[in-house]
């Protein structure tokens, strides 16, 4: 397995663990201006992220 293609920027932006936001399961709730938002982790291991 190859190590991911990072961006230019990736230094200077932060930068979460998919596994770490979901404590190691397949979802976390994220909060933007009051609206909440589900991150979710498919089985092809591909980020959604949903009203």
């Amino acid at each position: 397995m190859t190590a991911p293609t990072r961006p230019a920027d990736f230094q200077t932006r932060p930068t979460h663990d998919a596994l770490a936001l979901t404590d190691s399961g397949k979802s976390a709730h994220i909060v933007l201006n009051d609206m909440v938002y589900t991150l979710t982790i498919t089985r092809a291991g591909k980020l959604i992220l949903t009203k």
